[in-house]
């Protein structure tokens, strides 16, 4: 479903700004009524400007990453210790030093003071949580072990950071070795380099055509520097414009599913990210209907959520898991086998955590494989581009040297 950005006024007149994933305008706006809320404006999140778009990146959320994680072990400590869950935000309450943290809390504990559940008053955040948190939290309140399911809730919140922490590591120093080297290059290109076609000019020495080749593309980026940065970001902000494109999005993502490498990774890594959730949801009492349906949501490859939707209709048609999800032939066979397995046990959620668990090592030892690998490739061809510069601009000199021994 799109997100939609909304505006709208709680009981107390604040105004709340917020995202929420709906099928129409209309439906957020019913949907901010039952929870007490007068809508005032719902737009698309894609349709929002660029500038919008660009500061929601820095705009820093009350609850996540590590900061959510640490909330809901912290709740599930002092409810563990027999701390009525009033007391418990009332302590929590505390110990955050971001302001909006801090009212989010009061805000909770008000409302379980009022005499709402923590699923309902989690759900009155206008979006700071996610469904999969106020499903499995819904499901604790309902099997009376709210306290053991935000630690299995803290848990897969960590897993999945770690999950995610790992693949961002793994890009970072590539990303950063890349970057100081482009800037190398374009420092010797656009400085070093006109300084020798000037003096080769003056000597009117004979020039190799590789040389000639190299000193016009120097010549290039002194005078014409302000295209290549501009170029370079104005077609970026068009392909994230693009990317917006729900069908652009999913064209993309299920052409990248069919690459030899990369798919195989973003598959098991989808793969490991649907499991867990599935398997945390299970095991708290969610219905699968309703997993499946929070499950599509946690994964960022378009192509694969489409097949957990068409999934979740054929499960609601008697279809076993394992048969839906392989209809798609997108998801990896070592996983539908496994999920057969936990079907046939009569061990569904035991099964799908164990298949988190060995893709998430799949995916690690993967990207373990591609840094070793990516790192050494990157600095052999950059070296040698640098190379070829340095001896394309010093091989005249040595022509001259020849000539006047």
């Amino acid at each position: 479903m799109p997100l939609y950005r909304y505006k709208a006024l709680n009981s107390r007149g604040e105004m709340l700004d917020g995202q929420m994933e709906a099928a129409s305008d209309s439906e957020v706006a019913l949907r901010l009524q039952e929870q007490g809320h007068l809508p005032v404006e719902a737009k698309l999140a894609s349709g929002s400007g660029g500038e919008t778009n660009w500061r929601g990146l820095f705009k820093s959320k009350p609850f996540a990453g590590e900061r959510l994680v640490q909330f809901t072990m912290q709740l599930a400590t002092l409810l563990g210790a027999g701390q009525p869950l009033d007391r418990a935000l009332t302590i929590l309450l505390e110990l955050p030093e971001d302001e909006a943290a801090r009212r989010t809390i009061a805000d909770l504990r008000d409302a379980v003071r009022g005499g709402s559940a923590l699923s309902t008053a989690l759900e009155r955040q206008h979006g700071t949580f996610s469904r999969l948190y106020i499903n499995m939290v819904r499901a604790g309140e309902a099997g009376g072990s709210l306290q053991e399911t935000l630690q299995r809730l803290a848990e897969y919140l960590e897993r999945s950071g770690a999950l995610r922490g790992r693949v961002i590591n793994a890009l970072i120093y590539p990303a950063i070795l890349l970057t100081l080297v482009t800037v190398a290059l374009g420092f010797l290109l656009g400085w070093v380099v006109p300084e020798f076609a000037g003096m080769y000019e003056s000597l009117e020495a004979e020039i190799p055509w590789f040389t000639k080749l190299v000193l016009a593309v120097g010549i290039f980026v002194r005078d014409w520097w302000i295209v290549l940065i501009v170029v370079p970001g104005a077609l970026a902000w068009w392909l994230d414009r693009k990317r917006r494109d729900p069908v652009v999005r999913a064209r993309f993502d299920e052409w990248i599913l069919q690459r030899k490498l990369a798919g195989s990774l973003v598959a098991k890594m989808e793969t490991a990210r649907l499991m867990r959730t599935l398997g945390t949801l299970l095991r708290n009492g969610v219905p699968l209907l309703t997993a499946l349906g929070i499950g599509r949501n946690v994964l960022g490859n378009r192509a694969l959520a489409a097949d957990v939707e068409a999934a979740a209709d054929d499960v609601k048609n008697g279809v076993g898991l394992s048969a839906a999800l392989a209809k798609g032939k997108r998801f990896p066979r070592l996983a539908l086998q496994m999920i057969q397995v936990g079907e046939e046990s009569g061990a569904l959620d035991v099964m799908l955590l164990k298949t988190a668990d060995t893709f998430e090592q799949e995916t690690g030892q993967a990207l373990d494989r591609m840094l070793a690998a990516l790192v050494p490739v990157i600095t052999v061809v950059l070296a040698g581009v640098v190379g070829m510069v340095i001896m394309a601009v010093l091989i005249p000199i040595y022509g001259l040297t020849d000539t006047i021994q």
